[in-house]
């Protein structure tokens, strides 16, 4: 059994409780343990889950999070840099599903976020589980 810390990006409630609740279901099912944290933005997931790692306490990561494009060119910098640093942690050695959504509307949003649909927070949590069982084959 693995432990599991789930690092979401609070934004979208609506989203994250659908992603959350395809996460939990897909680790659960498994039989692992699962604990959520709660970051202020997507920007901050990268850095939470790096400073998570180093305590030790976690077998794998789940990134959970919604960005929708706007008016500015936030968007970009949001959605390219927190998948950058997360990409980053994985090469390192980190296992991490990545969960954030990055979208252009609320439509498309539901439609990944919801279990019954998409399911990208069940996807990203199966990611995690993946990169956990190939550090294990190549630790022994």
């Amino acid at each position: 059994m693995a432990k599991i810390l789930i690092v979401e990006a609070r934004f979208y409630e609506s989203f994250n409780d659908m992603l959350i609740a395809g996460a939990k279901a897909a680790l659960e099912a498994e039989g692992h343990e699962t604990e959520v944290l709660t970051v202020p933005g997507a920007l901050e997931i990268p850095g939470a889950i790096a400073l998570a790692a180093e305590s030790g306490e976690y077998d794998g990561f789940v990134a959970i999070g919604v960005v929708i494009r706007g008016e500015t060119y936030h968007f970009e910098i949001v959605a390219g840099e927190s998948a950058r640093a997360i990409m980053a942690l994985t090469i390192d050695g980190i296992a991490i599903g990545n969960g954030i959504l990055t979208v252009e509307n609320e439509a498309q949003a539901l439609v990944r976020a919801d279990p019954l649909q998409k399911d990208k927070g069940g996807e990203a949590a199966k990611a995690a589980l993946s990169l956990l069982s190939l550090a294990s084959r190549f630790d022994a």
